[in-house]
């Protein structure tokens, strides 16, 4: 097979003849049956190009700016980058990476709420100028390091306030204080910005969200800011159901608060939605354990043929490795069998599955329904685009190897990706192009 090599990460698989990801990840897992069985991904990027099109179709109206956080890939950055995207940047070296992928820095928004001084100073000698603050103790650091940044208010919203613990952004009633202080310290504002979860199913939350935003709105103008920018956040989940629900809901209440005539410039921050269906995670089964059920609950021990059977299954990955989102209150997908001999419709069991560390926390997976299975089997996990397995920060043990990634595109996708105004001959000088089934 065409396309390993000693650095994977570096070979992106052109596929040919109807050759299909499934058949991809066959081949892989074939090649590891005759070495160390290693956890690997497979990236599709003719994912991000598809998410792009209908992005382009049903949110027009929103500027992309793709928040890097959610998958660091050269090549997810160089894609998107061509694409003409922005870019939300949580650090320092968030924002070195897409500056060194050419991305003009005005097209980079400095985000999170509490920025280490040196990395504000790096984003004002590199001019990027778009800042995200929601406290007066982050407004005198940005004022001090980098007098002429253009901020946005960080807004709350209740959607956010459920979902987590901490309260980010900054509540209506203080919002006038903040924007009193920035004035005060000479410091521009150019507008607001809040968030609300892919997963808050209230699409009430977004009717909130946009009154408050246009109160700062407001509050901003009458302070003598030129309020033009406003950033929806990143509520995306990645299907065209749910995008076209979010812009059903969020359209006509742009109209009334933002009509198109203000000039305002609406940014939303799709990062889920672009990259995760782009990544897929094939991990082995290293060991077994089966339980029976009795009347105290779950046993290991001999069964008797009465017996409903629960497994247990020990992975070669777990959360401090590819599946550290879980830490983080992540849910992990229930994976898929990758194919096997056994013919027919097999039985399928309650199963849960953990990772090597046989640590406590490490839980991927708890009672989903799988065949049972034997050690040397594969399970493949979709939709792992944003669970940072191409970010070094992911991997929490230092010494394990971060999983290779086999990046791939049809040859349709290569076509369409030229058409569309990717610039493959940059990302041709990080990757090695080869062909799949040809």
């Amino acid at each position: 097979m065409k396309g390993l090599a000693d650095e994977p990460n570096h070979i992106l698989e052109l596929l040919g003849g109807g050759t299909t990801l499934e058949d991809v990840i066959d081949g892989h897992v074939q090649e590891q049956a005759l070495v160390e069985k290693s956890v690997f991904v497979v990236a599709d990027l003719g994912v991000l190009l598809r998410q792009h099109v209908m992005w382009q179709q049903t949110a027009s109206q929103l500027t992309a700016y793709y928040p890097v956080k959610s998958n660091c890939s050269p090549a997810v950055i160089q894609v998107l980058a061509s694409l003409g995207l922005g870019f939300v940047c949580a650090n320092k070296g968030e924002i070195s990476l897409v500056l060194d992928h050419g991305v003009p820095p005005e097209n980079i928004i400095f985000s999170g709420v509490c920025k280490q001084l040196s990395h504000i100073k790096y984003a004002a000698k590199n001019g990027v100028d778009l800042l995200v603050c929601d406290n007066e103790t982050e407004l005198c650091k940005i004022a001090r390091s980098h007098p002429s940044a253009k901020l946005l208010v960080q807004v709350t919203t209740w959607a956010q306030a459920a979902e987590t613990s901490m309260a980010f952004g900054c509540s209506l009633k203080s919002c006038r204080r903040l924007l009193e202080a920035a004035r005060a310290l000479g410091v521009q504002v150019v507008g607001a910005t809040f968030h609300i979860p892919a997963s808050c199913k209230d699409l009430q939350a977004y009717s909130h969200a946009l009154s408050d935003a246009r109160c700062v709105f407001d509050m901003g103008v009458e302070l003598g800011y030129s309020m033009s920018i406003l950033d929806i956040g990143g509520g995306f989940s990645g299907s065209d159901y749910q995008l076209k629900q979010v812009m059903s809901a969020v359209q006509p209440l742009l109209e009334a608060y933002f009509p198109s005539m203000s000039g305002v410039q609406v940014i939303a921050e799709p990062g889920s939605y672009f990259v995760s269906s782009a990544f897929t995670l094939a991990v082995n089964v290293i060991g077994k354990k089966v339980f029976g059920r009795d009347w105290s609950g779950l046993v290991q021990g001999d069964l008797t043929p009465d017996d409903e059977p629960e497994f247990l299954y020990y992975l070669n990955d777990g959360v401090y490795g590819s599946f550290s989102s879980k830490l983080l209150g992540s849910t992990i997908p229930a994976p898929a069998v990758h194919k096997r001999a056994s013919p027919g419709v097999e039985p399928v069991f309650s199963s849960s599955l953990q990772g090597p560390s046989l640590d406590i926390l490490d839980h991927v997976v708890e009672h989903c329904l799988l065949p049972e299975l034997l050690p040397g089997d594969w399970l493949v996990f979709h939709n792992m685009g944003a669970a940072g397995l191409d970010s070094p920060s992911t991997f929490t043990d230092a010494s394990a190897p971060r999983p290779p990634v086999y990046y791939v595109v049809s040859t349709a996708d290569w076509y369409e990706m030229q058409e569309a105004g990717v610039d493959l001959g940059d990302i041709m000088k990080t990757f090695s192009l080869v062909q799949y089934g040809a």
